[in-house]
């Protein structure tokens, strides 16, 4: 465990060290609205030493895009928003806040450069946002485990000797368990590093799979239609990794749909001949001329949160976390492509592009 400043019991790196080597800057906020850690990200965004901001209110190094008022437990997002500093200067920057968990008052703030363009095809700050993401979620992910296996194994025990009233509350503590169990166990599947096993394959056995389980399931209710180009050569890719990207799609397009009558959703197929993308500015153009679509008439997602999409904990439902669209980010990085969001056509329907190398 990490505490304070102070190494991990397990010998691994502190918190100040975790903070340090984030790719992001941030700021780390007590309930006093005061400065308590910043890191070197930080220090050169806001050209000012961590010692010069230590102890100081927000409002004294930074005038926030939020209410000064406001202290909202769900966070608060400005996306590429320009944040006048108090000594002076500006800075055009993506301005996230969050609370902390289990630390009623406490915030984090995160700090992005703004991108001077937003193309979804040219994402070096996506990736950027990701490994941040991904290394505090791993640290919270192995932080939490272990007290929660604790607390479900005594909710048991107090169970077993309880009156039925009290019974009944330790079956709510042991449920409540589960489901936080289960949401890092999602989180543990984002911040899997292990390299995918790439290979040549063809894949409608994949997209055939992957709409049987879809309309059995979540997408029960929806008509799912397939337009598929019959020529397409193998595609490089991980099958495993493949079915959880179209997968995680079609359920985000079958949620989209959600009391829609009329709700749809397309999977296609097609070869763009001469595409050739780079995964970011000043990377080698790569062809990827296979193209999956997932295709929904749903309303598209808010625009306040379109171009930030596959940023991690970014999401357009209420009850979502936030890790679905950056986990189908993350895997098809890692198959060597990239994927888009789009509002196309009339009337206008939501696309999601998943563009692969071929195999042959």
């Amino acid at each position: 465990m990490v505490t304070g400043r102070g190494k991990a019991s397990n010998g691994g790196p502190s918190f100040s060290e975790l903070l340090a080597a984030l790719p992001v800057a941030v700021l780390v906020l007590d309930p006093a609205d005061c400065v308590v850690h910043a890191n070197a990200e930080c220090e050169a965004l806001l050209n000012l030493s961590e010692r010069a901001m230590l102890g100081q209110p927000l409002d004294a190094i930074l005038h926030s895009p939020r209410d000064a008022t406001a202290h909202d437990s769900h966070g608060f997002a400005a996306f590429d928003v320009e944040i006048e500093l108090v000594r002076g200067g500006r800075v055009r920057v993506d301005f996230i806040e969050a609370g902390v968990a289990d630390r009623p008052g406490w915030r984090m703030i995160t700090l992005h450069h703004a991108a001077a363009s937003r193309r979804l095809g040219h994402s070096a700050d996506r990736a950027s946002a990701a490994r941040a993401a991904v290394g505090a979620a791993a640290m919270l992910a192995h932080e939490i485990r272990n007290p929660l296996s604790g607390i479900r194994g005594a909710a048991q025990l107090l169970g077993r000797e309880a009156s039925a009233c009290a019974a009944e509350l330790t079956t709510l503590i042991v449920t409540e368990v589960d489901r936080i169990a289960a949401l890092i166990d999602r989180m543990q599947d984002f911040t899997d590093t292990r390299p995918l096993t790439i290979g040549a394959e063809n894949i409608y056995p994949m997209l055939d799979h992957v709409r049987r389980v879809a309309s059995a399931g979540f997408a029960r209710d929806v008509m799912i239609e397939e337009r598929f180009d019959p020529s397409l050569p193998s595609v490089l890719v991980d099958r495993d990794a493949l079915v959880q990207v179209i997968l995680n799609l079609l359920k985000n397009a079958s949620e989209a749909l959600s009391g829609q009558p009329d709700g749809r959703i397309t999977l296609a197929t097609a070869y763009r001949h001469g595409m050739a993308v780079s995964a970011a500015p000043g990377r080698k153009r790569r062809p990827l001329p296979i193209e999956i679509s997932v295709i929904d008439n749903g309303p598209g997602a808010p625009d306040d949160i379109a171009d930030n999409l596959f940023d991690p904990f970014i999401s357009g439902k209420p009850e979502g976390e936030g890790l679905g669209l950056a986990l189908v980010d993350k895997l098809v990085r890692d198959m060597g492509g990239i994927v888009q969001y789009a509002r196309e056509g009339s009337p206008e329907a939501t696309i999601f592009r998943v563009l692969l190398p071929r195999g042959s």
